[in-house]
């Protein structure tokens, strides 16, 4: 699972970690990094799966680039951006892969516009010591050697104990990748296949209400817009239906002022191949049941159901990324998002990363969720976007017995404090 997010001169960022907890939460003012953080999530992502690094941010005929493009990639006046993580290894907390990866933004030699190579790339085994994480043992299990900034291939040195053997690799597509398609020594390989696989297993979603509303094809996992929810739940089969029905009612009941008794979705079409989603609702004391498709759902019910269907089929260990996550939620319905990211994350086993500016939905955290968020914010001096642990924060006590989280948010008395902070 990953653990941190390291950003050094990405877009807005200067040098930042973001550290991932079972739930961890992303607050801060418009245009101080947040997109930004979850964009760099979206670069990791894609390199993992294959796609070519200027494809990612640019974009092409199969893929939307990043917003910004290649052009603003790179933090202002730096022409190079370096992204990295920290995965737990699959033998527990004893085991961690360090992964980094370092673009270099080059003008073409047509010199119309730029284009994005590899400068470096490395990935790190770290054994931890027994009961103590000080001094662990650690190995390159590859590492790139310099080149020319106009090389087509860049030399990666493959782990084998004495001074790494050479492997020539593509300067286009990440070295990690491109070693997940071979068989290294069980070393390299073990590493490759825990990071790649945390890396795909990172799932953005931006639920669009619009595009939820219409019959879907049958699918095995959601799309990144919730477009085929129907197309995923009719899919299921089994014990594993009935019980995803069950938890999707169990919290969507709440959310409306009507009552919901069940959600669930019915195959159409001649060949049984598409699926509509609907709901049944329950008015008054004799509690008859109406059916009501997708089409008659509230945007925030919808989004409603597309994350929690996202947490209910994402593979155990995952990543779920989610901007805004209450949009269209009323506030007084903060506790049961709260509660359901909880209980079924937990249970699931699903980390998920969340930005909201709802002061409803950080007043019902509590204190005891203050560990878990992070603050971003752009540093008064530089401009540059930092990331600082709400718990770390100078004063912090103070501010508290003021009000709650979310009060302290809407007033701006956190931003102040960080302003405070960055003039010393």
């Amino acid at each position: 699972m990953l653990k941190e997010i390291y950003l050094k001169n990405w877009k807005s960022f200067g040098d930042a970690t973001l550290y991932i907890d079972a739930l961890t939460i992303l607050i801060g003012p418009n245009a101080s990094g947040k997109s930004n953080a979850l964009d760099a999530l979206a670069f990791l992502n894609r390199i993992a799966s294959g796609i070519g690094i200027n494809a990612i941010l640019q974009g092409d005929a199969t893929t939307q680039g990043l917003r910004g493009g290649l052009e603003w990639s790179a933090r202002k006046p730096e022409q190079s951006f370096t992204l990295g993580v920290l995965c737990q290894g699959p033998d527990g907390s004893r085991t961690d892969f360090r992964y980094e990866i370092e673009i270099e933004l080059l003008e073409q030699s047509s010199g119309i516009g730029k284009t994005a190579l590899i400068r470096s790339e490395s990935l790190r085994r770290i054994k931890y010591r027994p009961k103590t994480d000080k001094n662990p043992y650690q190995i390159w299990l590859f590492r790139t050697d310099s080149c020319e900034s106009d090389a087509p291939s860049i030399t990666a040195r493959l782990y084998n104990e004495k001074q790494g053997k050479p492997q020539p690799c593509s300067r286009t597509n990440a070295i990690l990748y491109q070693l997940s398609t071979q068989l290294p020594r069980q070393e390299i390989t073990e590493g490759v296949r825990q990071v790649t696989e945390d890396l795909r297993n990172l799932f953005i979603l931006d639920p669009i209400p619009s595009h939820m509303r219409e019959v879907s094809p049958l699918s095995e996992s959601l799309a990144g817009d919730g477009a085929n929810i129907a197309g995923v739940l009719a899919g299921l089969s089994g014990e594993h239906k009935t019980k995803v029905e069950a938890t999707l009612a169990k919290y969507v009941q709440h959310i409306p002022e009507r009552d919901i008794r069940r959600v669930y979705a019915e195959r159409e079409g001649k060949f049984q191949d598409r699926a509509m989603l609907y709901c049944d609702e329950s008015w008054g004391a004799a509690g008859e049941e109406h059916p009501v498709e997708a089409k008659g759902l509230s945007d925030g019910t919808l989004r409603f159901l597309a994350i929690l269907t996202a947490i209910l089929t994402r593979p155990t260990g995952s990543l779920l990324v989610v901007e805004e996550i209450d949009n269209g939620l009323h506030p007084s319905r903060s506790s049961i998002l709260l509660s359901m990211l909880q209980e079924v994350g937990g249970e699931r086993g699903i980390d998920i990363l969340l930005t909201t500016h709802n002061p409803a939905l950080l007043d019902a955290m509590g204190p005891e969720m203050v560990p878990f968020i992070t603050v971003s914010h752009r540093n008064t001096e530089t401009g540059r976007s930092q990331l600082a642990l709400l718990e770390e924060l100078q004063g912090l006590p103070k501010l508290l017995a003021a009000g709650p989280v979310g009060k302290l948010s809407s007033q701006g008395r956190i931003e102040a404090a960080l302003r405070q902070a960055d003039h010393g």
